[in-house]
């Protein structure tokens, strides 16, 4: 067994959640990637170790958090990075299966894993749990699996931070806003997405980058926040802040920059 923390990232292979391995390395931890088949590269996190999984396979899901507690040691830090998105449809033209596909990968795969992989942490005293929600589980979007789905996922995070936190573990979300992710890439380049529409409604007037997201999945999984449990950490350039203001003409532009007095 190896002596380094055990960080497991869920969904670990590209996007949001290759960045929390990249970082979670980068700290000294021994990082296990959990992803779906024929999908992971090695050559992305070469010191990273990789196990299929299913996050919506509840047996295998617990064989797993078993045999991995057996060859490993216990686990400090799960992050539940798996997820899937979905087209903006309306009610009538969302077909239930694909509704059905989205919760049971984003709602209830993440609250499998916490329940398999936290209940562990609580019966040692000790752990750290990240889910990966979205700004949309705080807002009106046309998305109607996907965001409630999210919306999910920061309540399943409350709750299980006050079942399990006098037993050690912290459990907490980081919502990301519109983050240039392979996926976001992808229906951009398709014409799916505006790059104009997603970063002008934020505060800042851009888009999320993934590491971005990592280092605040990082932080909150760190010695720097032992007291802070069951909170949503928007990662989201200001879009929850700067949407409102679209009603009112949008975001302001930057003011003038003040000449630097070397300049005059």
């Amino acid at each position: 067994m190896t002596h380094r923390p055990i960080s497991i990232v869920t969904g670990g292979a590209s996007g949001i959640g290759l960045a929390c391995v990249h970082n979670l390395l980068a700290r000294g931890d021994q990082v296990i990637v959990l992803d779906l088949p024929n999908i992971w590269n090695t050559e992305t996190a070469p010191n990273a170790l990789f196990y299929e999984c299913d996050v919506t396979d509840e047996a295998a899901l617990r064989a797993l958090a078993e045999r991995i507690e057996q060859q490993h040691g216990p686990v400090c830090t799960l992050v539940n990075s798996a997820g899937i998105i979905q087209p903006k449809l309306p009610p009538e033209r969302l077909d239930m299966s694909l509704w059905d596909k989205v919760i049971a990968v984003d709602q209830r795969g993440t609250y499998l894993c916490c329940a398999l992989f936290g209940a562990r942490m609580a019966a040692h005293g000790s752990g750290a749990i990240v889910n990966i929600a979205s700004i949309t589980g705080s807002r009106s979007v046309p998305l109607h699996a996907y965001a409630p789905a999210k919306a999910a996922v920061i309540s399943i995070t409350q709750c299980l931070a006050v079942e399990w936190g006098r037993s050690g573990v912290r459990v907490n979300s980081v919502s990301p806003g519109y983050t240039l992710t392979p996926a976001l890439q992808a229906a951009i380049d398709r014409g799916d997405r505006n790059v104009d529409e997603l970063a002008n409604p934020t505060a800042l007037g851009r888009l999320i980058d993934p590491k971005e997201v990592a280092d605040a999945v990082a932080f909150l999984t760190s010695p720097q926040a032992t007291a802070i449990t069951g909170i949503d950490l928007p990662v989201d350039a200001g879009w929850l802040v700067g949407a409102p203001w679209q009603t009112y003409g949008g975001v302001p532009s930057a003011r003038p920059q003040a000449a630097h007095s070397g300049d005059r």
